[in-house]
């Protein structure tokens, strides 16, 4: 039997309100301002946009466990490109930044390959482009 993690209630005036039943932790969206919403929290494509580079910084994070390096300080600029017609995600454009990463480029290409590859990079329809750039 599959597990539920979440609940998604609908809150009115284009607001949802996720729940991640493990932590009780919450997640409020609001549609953007340029589609009819207040644009007070994250959109669900500001969601997406976002897991993805948090996906990306979690598997790195992994390799980099098992590397010894150390990724604190790692950020992350993220930019969603939308379309108009179908209204979808275009493109999400990230930009890794790390002021002071001590790895060798042997290391620094397996974070770099974690972070492509990734289960929501995965997950995403191939049509949607994923535009990755690395500051290290």
């Amino acid at each position: 039997m599959d597990t539920i993690m979440a609940t998604v209630e609908y809150m009115g005036d284009l607001r949802t309100q996720a729940v991640h039943l493990k932590s009780g932790q919450s997640v409020t969206t609001d549609a953007p301002t340029d589609n009819q919403g207040k644009g007070e929290a994250f959109s669900p494509t500001d969601l997406v946009s976002s897991a993805l580079s948090s996906c990306m910084m979690t598997i790195m994070g992994q390799v980099a466990n098992r590397e010894g390096v150390n990724l604190k300080g790692l950020k992350t600029e993220v930019v969603k490109v939308m379309s108009a017609n179908p209204r979808k995600i275009a493109e999400i454009k990230i930009t890794f930044t790390h002021p002071d990463l001590q790895a060798t480029e042997v290391q620094k290409q397996k974070l770099k390959n974690a972070a492509v590859t990734c289960p929501v990079a995965l997950s995403l329809a191939e049509s949607l482009k994923q535009t990755i750039l690395f500051n290290f």
